[in-house]
């Protein structure tokens, strides 16, 4: 279960981006990111888990958590 920072996000487009411990990986957040999350808003520095899933060739973050596992 991978893990990473909020790097920004916009509650208004549920668009944003994760950034990995390495400091350069990034991963997109979308709209189905935390479709099965409790949680509707995200903020900087926050710290997630999330599923990192393979749709049609390209990796997707799914149900994305608050906090460590």
């Amino acid at each position: 279960m991978p893990q990473a920072t909020v790097k920004s996000y916009d509650s208004l487009t549920r668009t944003g981006s994760l950034v990995a411990d390495d400091g350069e990986t990034t991963f997109p957040i979308d709209s189905t990111s935390i479709e099965t999350s409790m949680f509707r808003f995200l903020r900087p520095g926050q710290r997630v888990t999330f599923d990192l899933v393979d749709e049609d060739g390209e990796s997707h973050t799914r149900n994305l958590r608050i906090g460590i596992a």
